[in-house]
């Protein structure tokens, strides 16, 4: 007499990522056959890095975020320890102090209530999304891992008929590995939706490199980058970097980052070569990107989408350009830039300040950093790129470092995981600055290895060694 196949004990369904109740044999939502899904291992696995999965003792990974130990971000590292100018060429001004914790405290706003000029970066939805394929990337080696549809038993097994092997220039679906994909998306063998483009992305260009990845939560990816490279009037290369970060909350948030990245892009590219000096053609990158954007909420596919929310499409950004001993940076929202020396003996800094409500509470004295990350407020943004935003006022500063390093700018998806200078200059591999692309695909994983609740997506632009004679502006 057979026997039933034993199922694995998961919670979820590995196709739909639904809940399912022990003792079940098959998914309530899409009915998949759970009497094939292999034991989940002890552990989530580490991705492959070069198709190299390296051992858990050769991967030490820093504390992520509340690294003293109480649950309170650790300090921030300010970028006073670089010299630099801000939009105006006035010396950067020193950060304010922390305020004592007798200080007053803001009055709290009521319940659902959102100060003015916030701006949640989150639906009013459950933060877990379900999963609609399973991760490419999780596909290049033969072996099973969690979330990913088995390999469909030979047809004189299961006694069914094979499926006609798909030709060479068709798709084949990344969960079977066998069906064609039709023109909706869909493998026509098992019916798994098919990964879209922006779930995982990686470019190179010159020196720098940038990935971006959908990450563990998301349906889809709303994070977008451009990176390229140019040369001045004197032909001294120019190194850009622009990193964006759709406002889930709001409407079309993929194309709205999407649009800002090439806005910003083609006219940092556009302008350098022309002679613009670079942190001006910055602030002219973010009024472009304004522009891109705020078009968006004019078009048809806006209307259609954003009834009954009236949430116009909204994004972050955040950007550097790297000369010759000249780093600029320029950003609206809460992504950021950090700067990694090559010599981890000096300290790293955080070049950009954030528009949040917990750096805004922090600025006015009204909380210490402590009390203002503790308060569930904290990363609702205060500017934005978007029809309604409720000032557009691009920050950007220019620095001179006197040592070479390299420039991290990322969305929140990777800094929730390494927040502090420190605890990103931890997780930046020592040879970021000669292998930008393994670098950030080895940030990316951080984030993925802690949780990857968010996008994720960062650029890597190596600075050079400043030439003799060069000091700080």
């Amino acid at each position: 007499m057979s026997q039933m196949p034993q199922q694995a004990a998961v919670s979820k369904c590995p196709s739909c990522e639904e809940p399912l109740e022990p003792g079940d044999r098959f998914c309530g939502a899409c009915g998949y056959d759970l009497s094939v899904v292999p034991a989940r291992p002890e552990d989530s696995p580490t991705l492959a890095i070069h198709g190299v999965v390296p051992a858990p003792d050769d991967v030490d990974w820093p504390v992520a975020r509340d690294s003293d130990g109480h649950g309170h971000p650790a300090p921030v590292h300010a970028a006073a320890e670089l010299p630099g100018t801000d939009s105006g060429g006035s010396p950067l001004p020193p950060p304010p102090p922390a305020a004592p914790p007798s200080a007053p405290v803001a009055p709290a706003a009521p319940a659902g209530a959102p100060a003015p000029g916030v701006r949640f970066d989150r639906p009013g939805e459950p933060e877990e999304y379900p999963l609609q394929a399973p991760d490419p990337r999780l596909t290049a080696e033969p072996a099973l891992v969690p979330g990913q549809a088995p390999t469909p038993e030979p047809a004189a097994a299961s006694g069914q008929s094979a499926p006609a092997a798909p030709d060479a220039a068709e798709k084949v679906c990344v969960a079977c590995r066998a069906g064609r994909v039709d023109d909706d998306g869909y493998c026509e063998n098992c019916g798994h939706a098919q990964p879209r483009e922006r779930d995982h992305m990686e470019q190179e260009s010159g020196p720098i490199a940038a990935v971006s990845d959908r990450g563990l939560r998301h349906h889809r990816n709303e994070d977008a980058f451009s990176v390229g490279c140019t040369a001045l009037p004197d032909g001294a290369p120019a190194s850009v970097a622009i990193v964006c970060d759709g406002v889930s909350s709001a409407t079309r948030p993929d194309d709205a980052s999407l649009a800002a990245s090439r806005a910003a892009g083609a006219t940092l590219l556009g302008a350098l070569p022309r002679g613009t000096h670079p942190q001006q053609a910055m602030h002219d990158a973010i009024l472009a990107a304004s522009q891109a954007v705020n078009a968006l909420a004019d078009e048809p596919a806006t209307a259609r989408e954003q009834a009954p929310h009236q949430n116009a499409p909204a994004c972050t950004l955040v950007g550097a350009v790297v000369t010759a001993g000249l780093l600029v940076v320029g950003w609206v929202g809460d992504s950021r830039v950090y700067w990694v020396p090559a010599d981890r003996t000096t300290p790293p800094a955080r070049l950009t300040e954030d528009d949040s409500w917990a750096a805004q509470m922090v600025a006015a004295g009204l909380m210490n950093e402590a009390e203002a990350y503790a308060d569930e407020r904290a990363h609702a943004i205060t500017g934005w790129l978007g029809a309604d935003a409720y000032e557009l006022e691009p920050h950007t500063a220019s620095f001179k470092p006197d040592r070479p390093g390299v420039v991290v700018v990322c969305t929140d998806g990777l800094w929730n995981y390494a927040e502090s200078a420190e605890e990103m200059a931890e997780a930046v591999p020592l040879d970021a600055a000669a292998r930008p692309l393994h670098g950030a695909r080895v940030l990316v994983g951080h984030a993925l290895d802690g949780g990857g609740h968010d996008n994720v997506t960062v650029a890597l632009l190596p600075f050079p060694a400043p030439s003799q004679g060069a000091g700080s502006a």
